[in-house]
């Protein structure tokens, strides 16, 4: 493969600056839904628990950001401890998020083409993170979005009306 261009990097950034705005603002409505009282649910013994799950989704999300911001991966960045309830996690990572991406808008071309190194496993032009970060948060975030409904929360809309929103606008409009 040919080594990317300026203007493909920059195409490139621009392109998923958008989808990770949106998909952002899902994720957060996500996070806010686990009930604080549900933070030990886990469907299988092997699962993650549903705030271990919360709290991966809501560091990772920003760590692949970053990445690409800073360069490099920090694998040492964790939640403050004083971030502790679900929504706590979830007003973290949208505030976080939302200053990630303001940096990586005004992000120039050479560190969008700067090589990281993913953990030993390869090194792509940074920009190229932005992907993988988003395609990682979104499998994350559905498997928190299916322990919901099981520990009795409601599912927020991700890609249209859920059937909670749905039942919620008919009884507003009763």
């Amino acid at each position: 493969m040919k080594p990317m261009t300026t203007e493909q990097a920059i195409w490139t950034r621009d392109l998923y600056l958008k989808s990770l705005e949106l998909e952002s603002k899902t994720t957060a409505r996500v996070l806010a839904a686990v009930p604080v009282e549900a933070g030990e649910y886990k469907p299988d013994g092997n699962s993650r628990t549903a705030m271990d799950l919360l709290r991966h989704i809501a560091v990772t999300d920003n760590r692949f950001v970053e990445a690409v911001v800073n360069g490099e991966f920090n694998v040492q960045n964790t939640l403050p401890e004083t971030v502790r309830t679900p929504t706590d996690v979830a007003e973290w990572y949208a505030t976080r998020h939302a200053a990630n991406r303001a940096a990586l808008a005004n992000l120039p071309a050479d560190a969008l083409l700067k090589p990281v190194d993913f953990r030993g496993m390869f090194t792509w032009p940074a920009v190229m993170f932005l992907q993988l970060g988003l395609h990682h948060a979104i499998h994350h975030r559905g498997q928190l979005s299916a322990y919901l409904r099981a520990m009795g929360s409601k599912v927020p809309s991700i890609y249209g009306e859920s059937y909670d929103a749905t039942q919620a606008r008919l009884a507003a409009a009763r």
